[in-house]
């Protein structure tokens, strides 16, 4: 053989040596998850130097129509850290919200909104993409005397409606989901504690269920272990039974619901928590760190962790590549995970 053609032979079989060591690396990391939605896990997604903007509980994420991650947090020197979606940190505002928990985005004809709530002040915000408040919800002792005292209003997510009526869940609360108009007056609420179906017990979260109908509204029970679909003026539709799985709010994109399951509901299993995603037909058909759905006569069968690679997630972040970003409530400090898609 000469030199040339040595050269060539040694080149293609470098090269091709090369492209199966990357396919065997590749082939070497764990993948999450059944049912075709599969996912490789990443810890260190978040590039933010912790020293310079630390997080507390990291409750929940959206992504604008810049396509960035906006994550909030209960962390007063930073509430609001920005992403792109490999992580790099490209902004960071608020100081206002102890404890900043729910995180909605809103398009309101081209221009985003974010809502706020804090459970510790009791309050629901609407602010601009850079942090300045718009209009403030204070707890409703109006509403007809359910309402004692402000200490009982501690609201956890909001929703908006495409008049702009704000939905919020009184989710660590009274348990009531309140219906106010743009201006911030209330106009109707439903649910409360009690032990009907049509009441609440941990209304942790609420969305409006697009793979269905845009006028259904998707509410957690949380300690119940289900979500409750309800009409907007809240007659009870339908009660999505998850066995094994204590679920945050719900999260649509396309035909899929996904959700962060806090624990499951034995209280001495903490530190139990893993994702869950359901079809349009509201079947589980993938855990993220969890058993395989299994169902009997049509019955799902109670759900567990079997992968500990999360402690107790709080929030999922669909992005438009269906890629995951996942927030955890008190688990270290951690910064989001991201769950790539396969």
């Amino acid at each position: 053989m000469n030199r040339r053609k040595f050269v060539q032979h040694t080149s293609l079989t470098a090269g091709s040596l090369l492209i199966m060591h990357n396919l065997f690396a590749k082939n070497k990391e764990k993948v999450y998850g059944y049912n075709n939605m599969l996912y490789t896990l990443d810890t260190r997604w978040s590039q933010a130097d912790a020293s310079k903007y630390p997080v507390n509980d990291c409750h929940e994420m959206v992504q604008d129509k810049q396509g960035r991650i906006i994550l909030l947090t209960n962390e007063t020197k930073n509430n609001i850290l920005i992403y792109d979606t490999k992580g790099k940190l490209l902004d960071v505002w608020g100081h206002e919200f102890p404890g900043g928990h729910g995180l909605t985005l809103h398009n309101e004809n081209g221009t985003e909104y974010l809502y706020i709530t804090d459970t510790v002040k009791h309050q629901v915000y609407k602010a601009t993409m850079d942090g300045k408040i718009l209009l403030t919800i204070d707890a409703p002792l109006d509403a007809n005397g359910i309402y004692k005292k402000r200490e009982e209003f501690v609201p956890t997510e909001t929703i908006i409606d495409s008049n702009g009526d704000i939905f919020i869940a009184d989710g660590y609360g009274a348990q009531y989901v309140l219906q106010y108009d743009q201006q911030g007056k209330l106009k109707n609420y439903f649910g409360g504690r009690g032990d009907g179906d049509e009441h609440l017990d941990n209304a942790h979260g609420i969305c409006f269920d697009t793979r269905i109908d845009n006028n259904m509204l998707l509410v957690t029970d949380r300690t119940r272990n289900c979500f409750k679909r309800f009409t907007k003026d809240g007659k009870l539709l339908e009660v999505i039974k998850l066995p094994g799985a204590c679920v945050c709010r719900p999260v649509i994109q396309g035909d899929h619901l996904y959700a962060a399951v806090l624990r499951s509901p034995d209280m001495n299993k903490e530190g139990s928590g893993f994702v869950t995603i359901l079809d349009k037909n509201n079947k589980v058909i993938s855990n993220i760190g969890g058993s395989e759905p299994t169902y009997i006569d049509g019955v799902l069968q109670p759900m567990s962790q079997t992968d500990k690679i999360f402690v107790h997630p709080h929030d999922v972040c669909v992005d438009r590549d269906h890629n995951l970003y996942v927030a955890q409530w008190a688990s270290g400090k951690v910064y989001p995970y991201k769950l790539k898609r396969v």
